[in-house]
């Protein structure tokens, strides 16, 4: 199958992303209105499958190649469904814990015995860093936070980042303060193909990717500290203190707490290949596809999205991200897709997960 191409290429044994780093707001404006409706989401840690509970579909896919990310969202719905939303958060490490070992042991009791053996081996990474913590990803952002982070800037700078200022005063703070030859070194260094590559994502995962990694998110980066406010921001947050502030991804929220979990049986997992999906001939109103149209050479993804067009309902709304790789609707389905520019340009103006380069938004005509 088409997308099953990166499977022989990069690791799924582990897990990679321990919370979603794809902005939910984002996301559920593009999908729109799908109440009563069924919905498919690549799985990763699971977060964004739980934010479309927010739509009030009928049903939600989550659908995953990786058992470890599936594991991911087996545990935060048994989190929802155990814990109150402080402690949620103090689970997931979003908030400090002093008692974060006794969170996870009530979480864990409640799960399957297959569950369970997946999360011993990681308790001592959990209580240290929160169940959002303990992916590749996120450990390449530690690394960065401790070692590299103060090379170029004192912690007093870095808290400085995240001082409510006007769109002129971000600029200059971010001329004047932020963007020394030491940052710029960091990120040329830090944040290559090849230490992104090993220490953060996967090496596969560039195959496709043209021209400097560094570069492009040195670019992002003063878009999220400049044409953002970086107060709003979870996840430059994360990246630069390694928990969040006032601000938090959408379905960590408060006020989506009660609602996410009341419709937790609405999700169905499922471990394979988004063709897997496509092959059961189920039909979806929307779709989650996050970025995995990057990973895929230009044949593959071109036979993975008419696949999924095939599995599509009249109306169903494709949602994606790129980072690096431009994809979008082949030619020859040009015919059957509408894209949806003006949720795609209000969409890109509002991400707050800023290192990707384009949000796709197209609809089944």
């Amino acid at each position: 199958m088409a997308d099953t191409e990166i499977v022989g290429k990069a690791s799924f044994d582990r897990i990679r992303y321990a919370q979603l780093w794809e902005d939910a707001d984002v996301l559920l404006a593009a999908l729109g209105d799908q109440r009563g409706k069924t919905l498919v989401s690549i799985c990763s840690a699971g977060d964004n499958a739980l934010a479309m509970l927010t739509l009030d579909p009928a049903r939600i896919v989550a659908v995953d190649m990786s058992a470890a990310q599936i594991e991911c969202l087996t545990i935060r719905m048994a989190a929802y469904r155990t814990l109150d939303h402080a402690g949620l958060l103090e689970l997931l490490g979003s908030r400090p814990s002093a008692r974060r070992a006794e969170l996870l042991d009530r979480v864990a009791r409640t799960l399957p015995d297959a569950s369970q053996a997946f999360w011993a081996p990681l308790r001592t990474s959990v209580v240290r860093h929160g169940l959002g913590g303990v992916g590749k990803f996120e450990g390449y952002f530690r690394i960065f936070r401790r070692y590299l982070l103060p090379l170029a800037h004192r912690h007093a700078t870095v808290d400085d980042l995240f001082v409510g200022r006007t769109k002129p005063e971000r600029a200059r703070f971010m001329r004047e303060r932020w963007d020394n030859w030491r940052w710029r070194a960091l990120l040329g260094v830090f944040f290559s193909r090849y230490c992104m590559g090993r220490l953060g994502r996967d090496p596969a995962f560039f195959d496709h990717v043209e021209g400097s990694v560094a570069a492009h998110v040195a670019r992002r980066a003063v878009h999220a500290a400049v044409d953002l406010d970086p107060c709003d921001n979870p996840y430059l947050r994360w990246i630069m203190t390694g928990t969040h502030g006032s601000a938090l991804p959408l379905p960590w929220r408060v006020d989506h707490f009660d609602t996410i979990r009341g419709r937790l049986d609405r999700i169905e997992i499922r471990r394979g290949t988004l063709e897997a999906f496509v092959a059961t001939r189920d039909k979806a109103n929307g779709f989650n596809l996050s970025d995995i149209f990057e990973y895929m050479g230009s044949e593959g993804f071109a036979a993975v999205y008419r696949s999924v067009i095939d599995a599509a309902s009249s109306g169903a709304r494709l949602v994606y991200w790129n980072m690096m790789v431009p994809r979008r609707a082949p030619a020859d389905c040009a015919a059957r897709i509408r894209r949806c520019r003006d949720i795609e340009e209000r969409g890109k103006a509002m991400d707050k997960a800023f290192f990707y380069a384009d949000f796709v938004v197209e609809e089944v005509a």
